[in-house]
C-alpha cells in the first residue's frame, strides 16, 4: 500500500471515530483534543482532504476583490485554521480585514498559526449561549463541521445570527451525513428551507463535488442572509 494510501486509512479511521454513531458533543471535542497534532499531516495529504480549498474558492466568488479589505470572516468548526491559512494566504490579510475563529476544541486551536484570527471563542455552535457577535460578519464558513455530534439544527440559528444582513453563509460537507446522520437525516434540508420561508436567508446554491475526502462527495451550500434591517 502506498504512503497516502495508508496515511489516507488511518485519517479516514479517526475521521470516522469523532463522527461515529451516538458521539456526544463532548466526546467530540475530545477526540479532536488527541487527534490535534496529527491532524493536519493525516488529512492535507496529497489533497486527500479538500474542504479547505473548496471553501476557499467558494469564498472567492462571494466575496469580490474590492470588497475583501474591510470584509470580516467566522470560520467556525475552525479546528486548526486550515481555511483562515487559505483565506489568509490569498490576501485576505489586509489591515482592515480580519477572521475570526469558533470552534470547541481547546486542542485543536493550540495547533493554529499564529497572526491568522483576530478572535478565538472556544464554544460549541448551536449550545444557545454563544458569545460570538451578532450582525457581524460579511462571510461565515463551515469546512467538515457538520456530522454527528457536531453542529446540530440550532447552529444554522447562529449561522444567520453572526452573519451581517446581506452577508454569506457558506456550508462544506460531506453529502452523505444527509442520510447516516440521524439528526439530519430529513431534517436538515427542511430546516434550511424553514430559515428561508421565515426570511432569514436565500439559498444562493446547492452543489455536489467529486472527492471531498478521499473517494467521498461534499456537499456545497451557500446561502445570503436576508435579515430585516
Amino acid at each position: 500500500m502506498s504512503e497516502g494510501g495508508s496515511r489516507g486509512d488511518v485519517a479516514m479511521r479517526a475521521n470516522e471515530n469523532v463522527h461515529r454513531s451516538g458521539v456526544t458533543p463532548e466526546e467530540m471535542a475530545a477526540g479532536y483534543d488527541e487527534w490535534s497534532e496529527n491532524y493536519e499531516k493525516m488529512m492535507i495529504w496529497k489533497g486527500g482532504y479538500r474542504g479547505p480549498a473548496i471553501t476557499l474558492e467558494m469564498a472567492l466568488r462571494c466575496v469580490p476583490l474590492e470588497r475583501r479589505a474591510k470584509a470580516r470572516v467566522l470560520e467556525v468548526a475552525a479546528g486548526t485554521g486550515c481555511v483562515g491559512s487559505e483565506l489568509h494566504r490569498e490576501d485576505f490579510s489586509h489591515s482592515h480585514w480580519h477572521i475570526d475563529a469558533v470552534d470547541p476544541s481547546e486542542g485543536m486551536m493550540k495547533q493554529r498559526e499564529t497572526g491568522i484570527y483576530t478572535n478565538d471563542f472556544l464554544e460549541f455552535i448551536g449550545s444557545g449561549h454563544s458569545t460570538v457577535p451578532k450582525d457581524t460578519y460579511d462571510l461565515v464558513v463551515i469546512s467538515g463541521g457538520m456530522g454527528e455530534g457536531h453542529i446540530p439544527l440550532s447552529g444554522l440559528d447562529d449561522l444567520v445570527r453572526v452573519a451581517k444582513n446581506g452577508g454569506f453563509v457558506i456550508i462544506v460537507m460531506r453529502h452523505e451525513f444527509l442520510q447516516t446522520v440521524p439528526s439530519y437525516k430529513d431534517k436538515l434540508e427542511p430546516y434550511m428551507d424553514q430559515l428561508e420561508a421565515d426570511g432569514k436567508w436565500k439559498k444562493v446554491e446547492r452543489r455536489i463535488v467529486p472527492n471531498y475526502i478521499c473517494d467521498k462527495e461534499g456537499l456545497v451550500f451557500v446561502f445570503r442572509t436576508t435579515k430585516p434591517e
